[in-house]
């Protein structure tokens, strides 16, 4: 479990900040490498950095340091890189480089205690990390290449993400050399994100233990992974400074801070500079996020403006918990941001003053959310523009707090909040609360969508029978559908400890911010739960009394609402434009080839000629490669090739990001490959060419006009291809597809099933030797499965070829002849279906338990009879390779030799072989 989530923890872009406290910037010798990896050179010089471990401290520490430049000589802003907590400097060598490329010079170092640097790790403390940072800025005052706006005092912007984006802030708090930043899923106040009250009026130091995040940070800073002096201290020893070891001993035990504790955090808190943040601040944070929830963006973002500096706050859709991290679109408005205020680029486009990602469904094609950008001119806060108060009902609750907080209620576990709030999108969710524990009050079913953007509010009175007299709770809003499954967004909960409870105390509560559309024909539930997995919970059992208490608008629930956002709107279905875009472009490319054809054909043009050895093959891929828009490392596709003949039924099979889709947009000549060849017939793809019209494809959906029949449908999209009519052959499309008679009614009348098949006879218009179709039975039910594969099956049956992507291995064993497997862009395994399946001639035998000893000695005789080429032992019986001898024949011997046989089967079906391939679990 640890190791899954310290992975979770450290990939996508949480990058570390921190490095130490110098006092010379002398130490290490520097390397300096060329890095050619990309169209511009990048010019990278390593360097080890020694500083003082305390200012004034005799005692050094080693900082690791990489200095990236491109292009030619001159002068040129800086930008500091920090890397997120328990990585390196390596893990921002890719952002480095595109940033260099822009025109920065970028310095990325290993903070204490991570990577190869020394030192204990001090959680941004502004003797230790933020000193560093100083001294870095320092050694770029000194730099021929870098803009200086004044003696020692180089134009320099910082960002980060996580531990790095709170050493951003910090450096603008005590360093006024600091021109700009954009730190990202950072703390403001780290007292707060760790023990979080939500309560308000009750003490500072009544927050509520966040444990496991707090064990993650600890456990993490405790391995022997990382180098360095503190490592050397021993496996699983604390590599924290002695203060922040002390306080997490102490918070363990009794699962709160006390005022020390809280003292310390905010010295390494944001919050203790807020005043002196006066520099323009991109603020990103995540939704998915119940390590720094955007109540912390909130506070930063405020105090920030309220200095007089510019600032825009973007809501991304990640976070520490998972999800989509938007990468490069993050990145992009970064460069644009540090373009603006530190190359003084007035054309520089830095994004509206609010913007937030959200979902605008699934892509059928990968699975993935749609996300799209609702914005703002201004940021509106978590109370939103607008307050609206929705009526509760429900009376005085009691709600029990196990003995020992044990079993605790479900809401939030680190890294699968992305994986949860995707599942929302589906109608899903993770949140479990446990009967007893919990207080519940609904509001009326919506009769109009509301969307919730800011942090909800409610006024309860809460009482406690415990000694101690303080209940803690854990409150939440649930999104209930008309059937009754409720979807927790985010997976956030709010942590408030009520002191005092003993008489009786009414406190107003602060729930999660977050952006959530509540369709209508749902309603909203308020939950109080006395347990949550990733908080203390008191050990001792107590009974809590909850109620609601009238607010401003009466008892109920404040929701915010930000009616001015826009949201962008998604894009038309493919067909709307790919179909007059490839006319457009055929005819554009047959003008081309007819006015080329007067002349002679040389170059590039003669390399495009038909190869007369594939004039009959359907499909040869050589070579294809395609990599990811913007690097030059990270590969959608390849080097793939494999080979399609006529008759065929191939079933591409691959994980999600395999490639899959890739490669059809590319035989399709929607992509263009970046290497290789695509030949279909013989004559090379691309965009518009004539090849292109044997080619029939399902690749991006169906998308119809619900108001038009099937057959007009079919129709007008025939008829935007500008083909004649006489060459779609309806009749025959129509009569594999087997719509019947509801080809003459509204699409909007047809059921998922029925759209499909429509689409299936669209991509059949013209009969196609060549049909591709991506993900046919999304969507259906299995009779409907079932008829989609015998429309396959038929049209391959009349001599033409399919290529099908599929999620649904058994549909793809029982339609496909051959099988295409590819992960990671790359090409695992090609052949027929038997072949890579292993045929039927392994077959497993389960036996009833018996001694390792009689289980060998009977393998050994199957071994030694005519037709059993192999046998093998496993766990719950034998693995038996027949040569010539039957599966009759085969148990007849097992019952003759006595063995008690509990199953026959074939071991290796399709999803055996594929997981084995793919290097997923058996």
């Amino acid at each position: 479990m640890y190791l899954a989530l310290r992975r979770l923890w450290r990939s996508g872009r949480r990058l570390l900040a921190g490095a130490a406290a110098l006092a010379v910037l002398v130490g290490g010798g520097a390397v300096s490498l060329a890095v050619a990896d990309g169209p511009t050179p990048v010019h990278r010089e390593d360097r080890i950095l020694s500083m003082p471990e305390r200012p004034g401290s005799p005692t050094d520490v080693r900082i690791d340091t990489s200095f990236f430049t491109s292009g030619g000589g001159g002068r040129r802003p800086a930008i500091l890189l920090a890397h997120g907590f328990g990585g390196s400097k390596d893990d921002v060598r890719g952002q480095a480089e595109q940033l260099a490329r822009s025109g920065y010079a970028v310095l990325t170092w290993s903070a204490r205690g991570f990577g190869r640097s020394t030192g204990a790790i001090g959680l941004d403390s502004p003797d230790r990390e933020v000193a560093d940072v100083r001294r870095l800025i320092d050694w770029l005052g000194h730099r021929p290449d870098v803009e200086q706006d004044g003696p020692d005092d180089p134009r320099v912007g910082v960002t980060g993400a996580s531990y790095g984006g709170a050493i951003a802030l910090l450096a603008a708090g005590y360093d006024k050399r600091v021109d700009a930043i954009a730190p990202q899923i950072t703390w403001w106040d780290l007292a707060d994100a760790l023990f979080p009250q939500n309560a308000a009026g009750q003490a500072a130091d009544s927050g509520v233990f966040k444990k496991l995040w707090a064990g993650i940070f600890f456990t993490t800073g405790s391995t022997s992974s990382a180098r360095g002096s503190a490592a050397r201290s021993g496996p699983g020893r604390c590599r924290f400074t002695a203060d922040l070891c002390a306080l997490y001993e102490r918070a363990a035990v009794s699962g709160r801070a006390d005022a020390a504790g809280v003292t310390l955090l905010r010295r390494s808190s944001p919050s203790s500079v807020g005043d002196r943040i006066k520099v323009p601040t991109l603020v990103l944070q995540g939704q998915n996020d119940s390590l720094f929830p955007l109540d912390q963006s909130d506070a930063m973002a405020r105090t920030i403006a309220a200095n007089g500096a510019p600032i825009a706050v973007d809501w991304t859709s990640g976070g520490h918990d998972g999800g989509n991290q938007e990468s490069d679109r993050v990145d992009t408005r970064i460069t644009a941001w540090f373009d603006r205020y530190l190359k003084h680029d007035a054309k520089a486009g830095t994004g509206p003053a609010f913007r937030v990602t959200r979902s605008g469904g699934i892509d059928t094609t990968t699975g993935q959310p749609v996300l799209r950008g609702a914005t703002d001119g201004r940021y509106p806060g978590l109370n939103g523009t607008t307050d609206r108060t929705l009526r509760l009902t429900g009376h005085q609750q009691e709600v029990a707090n196990p003995a020992g907080g044990s079993p605790p209620a479900v809401s939030a576990v680190p890294g699968l909040g992305g994986a949860a709030s995707q599942l929302g999108s589906l109608g899903q969710g993770l949140a479990l609360d446990f009967p007893g524990q919990r207080a519940v009050f609904d509001s009326a079913v919506l009769t109009s969508p509301l969307t919730v953007t800011g942090s909800p509010r409610v006024r309860l009175t809460v009482s406690s029978n415990a000694d101690a007299g303080d209940a803690v709770l854990f409150a939440k809003v649930y999104d209930v559908s008309a059937g009754g499954q409720q979807l927790l967004p985010s997976q956030l909960v709010a942590p408030l400890r009520v002191t005092g409870a003993g008489g009786g105390r009414t406190v107003t509560v602060s729930l999660p911010a977050i952006d959530h559309e509540f369709p209508a024909g749902h309603r909203l539930r308020l939950a109080l739960a006395s347990t949550d997995l990733g908080y203390a919970s008191p050990a001792a059992p107590a009974v809590y009394r909850v109620s609601l208490a009238s607010g401003s608008g009466g008892p109920g629930l404040s929701v915010p609402t930000v009616p001015s956002l826009t949201t962008g709107q998604p894009g038309l279905p493919v067909w709307t434009w790919v179909v007059p875009a490839v006319a457009v472009a055929a005819a554009a490319a047959l003008l081309l080839s007819g006015r080329r054809g007067l002349g002679r054909r040389t170059g590039p043009a003669a390399a495009r000629q038909p190869e007369p050895a594939l004039l009959d093959v359907p499909l040869e891929i050589s070579g294809l490669s395609k990599r990811y828009h913007g690097s030059t490392e990270r590969y959608a596709v390849r080097e793939l090739s494999f080979r399609v003949e006529r008759g065929q039924v191939l079933g591409l099979l691959g994980p999600n990001g395999a490639g899959k889709t890739t490669t059809m947009r590319m035989m399709m000549g929607l992509i263009r490959p970046d290497a290789g060849d695509i030949r279909i017939f013989g004559r090379s793809v691309r965009a518009g060419a004539s090849v292109l019209s044997r080619v029939g494809a399902f690749v991006e959906g169906a998308g119809f006009l619900p108001h038009l029949t099937g057959r007009a449908n079919l129709d007008l999209y025939w008829r935007a291809t500008g083909r004649p009519a006489e060459d779609a052959h309806l009749t025959e499309a129509l009569e594999i597809a087997d719509l019947g008679d509801a080809l003459d009614r509204p699409v909007r009348t047809y059921s998922q099933g029925m759209r499909q098949r429509l689409a299936i006879a669209q991509a059949m218009l013209g009969l196609p030797d060549l049909l591709i179709l991506d993900e046919p039975t999304n969507g259906l039910d299995p009779p409907q499965i079932r008829q989609m594969r015998s429309v396959i099956t038929r049209y391959a049956a009349t001599g033409r070829t399919v290529i099908v992507s599929s999620h649904l291995l058994s549909e793809v064993e029982q339609s496909c002849t051959h099988l295409v497997v590819m992960d990671k862009g790359q090409l695992i395994a090609a052949g027929p279906v038997a072949e890579i399946t292993g045929g039927g001639d392994l077959m497993s035998v389960g036996v009833e338990p018996m001694a390792d000893t009689e289980l060998a000695a009977t393998a050994g005789k199957l071994a030694g009879l005519p037709g059993v080429g192999a046998v093998q032992t496993v766990a719950d019986g034998l693995l038996v390779r027949l040569d010539r001898m039957t599966v009759p024949e085969l148990l007849a011997e097992l019952l003759r030799l006595g063995v008690p046989v509990t199953r026959v089967g074939p071991h290796r079906r399709l999803e055996d072989a594929f997981l084995t391939l793919i290097g997923g679990p058996a």
